[in-house]
């Protein structure tokens, strides 16, 4: 789909649209309120990134999917400059995704930056292994109601489709990188 260099809220209404669904639809397919699917499509707000896998998995793509973009032909691109990761993350918490030219399938990215009292406010779902490093600060995971503080140099290995949130409740910034890759 062509949609690609669109703004996320724009992108999303043109999958809808291309599906052939109602914002009604998707709503109810979603569990998201009409008035919410207006307002992230007209893009007045950035979803969450649960907020997103929901409508996503609606839609039948992936995060993955939805961001990536077409390689251009020739050679595929090797080296990306800060600026060429994708944020998705919101409210104290940096997701900054590299998926460019990421067929469906791989395994992506993100470089996590989670701000002093900042958390991923609703249980994360999605069906992957998840391994992450803390390169800085400290966070709790928290996987299937149990807590795991982890402080920098401190690794771990999930499988995400158990319901997982991470929060920073110290004062300072914490700083992880994670792989997220997919079952198949």
């Amino acid at each position: 789909m062509a949609a690609t260099a669109l703004a996320p809220g724009r992108k999303l209404s043109a999958i809808r649209q291309h599906l052939g669904m109602s914002q009604r639809k998707a709503a109810e397919l979603s569990g998201l309120t009409h008035s919410a699917i207006s307002t992230i499509e007209q893009d007045k707000v950035s979803p969450a990134v649960s907020t997103l896998q929901k409508l996503l998995r609606v839609y039948g793509l992936s995060l993955a999917e939805f961001f990536a973009e077409k390689e251009s032909e020739g050679e595929p691109r090797v080296v990306f400059n800060a600026d060429q990761l994708l944020e998705i993350g919101s409210s104290g918490v940096s997701l900054k995704m590299l998926s460019h030219d990421v067929p469906a399938h791989s395994t992506i990215m993100l470089l996590e930056t989670y701000q002093p009292g900042s958390r991923i406010s609703e249980k994360l779902k999605h069906h992957c292994k998840e391994v992450g490093t803390l390169l800085e600060g400290e966070i709790i995971l928290t996987l299937d109601g149990l807590r795991y503080p982890l402080r920098a140099g401190q690794s771990y290995i999930i499988d995400s489709a158990a319901p997982h949130s991470f929060s920073n409740h110290s004062t300072r910034v914490c700083r992880l990188v994670s792989a997220h890759s997919p079952h198949l």
